[in-house]
């Protein structure tokens, strides 16, 4: 048989103890020591050895680590699990050194205090992330429940609200929800800053307003990004997404990055994406870093260099796109990653569509050529500009 976990992770709700079940109850009796935030050590009584969880929160998993082996407790709000501290703990450990009893989620508690459905409600943990990261939500009708850090954080959240647009939006804080601190407010978001709300708080946000709500499909227009004028043009963009084919838990290298629209478009199309983008020049890659925080995707990373050299030790990719910076020994690079990568490449240059016609002669693929013209006034009638036409490449190793 073997030996029982040493650590036990426990969801406290605000009403402490009382509300565990009988196994929680029974591993918080046998703790040697229990590690927690001030606020749950002073929900459960004396016993076992109480060491306060410290800040920042990375060097309570090294104390944590450091008793390896020892009877201990972890205490955490809720559902560890569900936007909690459990995966970043559990991370280090193998499976058999520790157990998880989850208490009831803050979302949970949410929902049936407003009776709204869960699985049509969007829950984001926002108490350590940016308010941006609602940007991709925010549309008349919506149901939001996020958590937030503190009070300050309410206010900020009405703040944002207002500046996207949204500020008519129906709020509900709710404080220390299933304890005896318990207290339900109903606002407009313009009203947020009116009062004061003491953590732990959760916020549920009934969308409204006259802000613009972000397109769902790829090709945003483009004055969604800011820019220098080095873009990818939406109907371009969304071709070459298209091409890309995005699936759930892939990465992507977008080399070239620009603006940063074809990663930002990249991870919009579903929260397990991630990408990381390379761009040689310093101003573009705090462009870009403004533009993925803006459009709620500050998960982005950005990597100030030139490739190939700026590849390696990078996070192998699932499919890579190349908008600039193309040249021999870059497609030489690409061609040594794994079977299966996908490889999307656009070229606007004679010279550049020469060394990809030769690239598709010799590894294969799809060639492809997109010319877009736009209706334009002449005089007091209108005719057709044409953009420079593109060729794109699309391979898969």
């Amino acid at each position: 048989m073997s030996e029982a976990p040493w650590l036990t992770i426990i969801g406290l709700g605000e009403d402490g103890p009382a509300g565990l079940c009988n196994a929680s109850r029974d591993a918080l009796a046998q703790a040697a020591c229990v590690m927690a935030p001030a606020r749950h050590l002073s929900l459960i009584p004396d016993g076992a050895e109480q060491i306060e969880w410290p800040v920042p929160f990375a060097q309570g998993v090294d104390l944590l680590m450091a008793r390896r082996g020892q009877p201990t407790v972890m205490l955490a709000s809720g559902d560890p699990f569900w936007f909690g501290a459990g995966t970043t703990v559990t991370r280090h450990l193998a499976r058999d050194e520790w157990q998880a009893f989850p208490g009831h989620s803050t979302f949970s508690l949410a929902a049936a205090r407003l009776g709204w459905p869960l699985e049509a409600t969007v829950c984001l943990g926002l108490h350590a992330k940016p308010l941006s990261r609602l940007r991709p939500h925010l549309a008349p009708s919506q149901r939001i429940i996020v958590t937030l850090r503190d009070g300050d954080a309410v206010v900020e959240l009405g703040t944002y609200l207002e500046q996207t647009g949204f500020g008519a939006s129906h709020c509900v804080i709710m404080e220390a929800l299933g304890g005896p601190r318990e207290r339900v407010t109903e606002l407009p978001a313009a009203d947020l800053s009116d009062g004061v709300a003491s953590h732990p708080v959760c916020v549920a946000i009934e969308v409204r307003g006259e802000g613009r709500p972000l397109p769902r499909v790829s090709g945003l227009a483009d004055d969604w990004f800011a820019h220098d004028g080095q873009i990818t043009k939406r109907p371009i963009r969304a071709m070459t997404l298209s091409a890309l084919a995005p699936r759930a838990s892939e990465h992507l290298w977008d080399i070239g990055g620009g603006c940063g629209s074809i990663a930002i478009e990249w991870l919009l199309a579903c929260p397990s994406l991630s990408a990381t983008t390379i761009e040689p020049r310093a101003d573009r890659v705090a462009l870009i870093s403004a533009n993925a925080t803006h459009l709620g995707v500050d998960r982005l990373s950005v990597v100030h260099g030139a490739a190939p050299a700026a590849l390696e030790n990078l996070t192998p990719p699932d499919a890579v796109f190349v908008g600039g910076g193309l040249s021999p020994e870059l497609i030489h690079s690409l061609e040594t990653l794994p079977a299966g990568t996908r490889l999307v490449i656009n070229a606007v240059t004679l010279e550049s569509e020469a060394l990809l016609v030769q690239t598709c002669n010799r590894l294969g693929g799809e060639l492809m050529r997109m010319e877009i013209a736009n209706a334009v006034p002449i005089g007091p009638k209108q005719g057709w500009r044409a953009s420079f036409p593109i060729t794109q490449w699309s391979h898969t190793l």
